[in-house]
């Protein structure tokens, strides 16, 4: 039992000899501190421009973060914007708003998108909430009721992408009156890991 104590005192004393005769401590070197010519081993000119390119790439919002395209269709019954960003990252939050300017009185204004276009996506808040909702021909209606010519319905969409939907989304969001047709927009979002 005593002699390990011994070996680990002899240890301790030679490298505390070692440390004092070199300067540096165990396992350092003089060559670890001596000044080297260029760029160093981890440094290289091809890092730094693969660096370079990266931030390049970023910046440009192609990776995501850039600002949200205003989509608009106007036809003689209304004109619908839509405001919602094209390329996300996986686990973001986003915000979609939706704004109906009647042209013409529409009874029930409604805006309609099918399943597809939110799937794997939480939605948080939808403000102003409908008047009712309801599922039928394929898409999602919320009911927000009558607007008269010059009326504007805004409505605006907080969202989260879960961690399954890699690819992204595509679909329409359409405004109708009722039953009747007034206004379509395509949508595709791009979700990057």
């Amino acid at each position: 039992m005593e002699t390990p104590a011994i070996t680990d005192r002899y240890v301790s004393s030679t490298q505390e000899a070692s440390r004092m005769a070199t300067g540096y401590p165990d396992g350092v070197q003089a060559g670890h501190a001596a000044p080297r010519r260029g760029f160093h081993r981890h440094a290289t000119p091809v890092a730094i421009l693969l660096l370079g390119l990266l931030l390049l790439l970023a910046m440009t919002g192609a990776l995501g973060g850039s600002r949200s395209p205003v989509m608009r269709v106007a036809t003689p019954d209304a004109v619908l914007t839509i405001k919602t960003p094209q390329t996300l990252r996986s686990g973001l939050f986003f915000e979609t708003v939706i704004v109906v300017e009647a042209r013409r009185p529409i009874a029930d204004a409604v805006v309609a998108l099918p399943p597809a276009l939110w799937r794997d996506m939480t939605i948080n808040a939808q403000l102003p909430a409908a008047e009712s909702e309801a599922y039928r021909d394929g898409t999602w209606r919320f009911h927000y009721g009558a607007l008269g010519p010059g009326e504007r319905l805004e409505v605006k969409v907080d969202g989260q992408i879960n961690p399954p939907l890699t690819v992204g989304t595509r679909g329409a969001i359409m405004l109708l009156d009722g039953e009747r047709a007034l206004a379509r927009v395509p949508l595709t979002t791009r979700v990057l890991p």
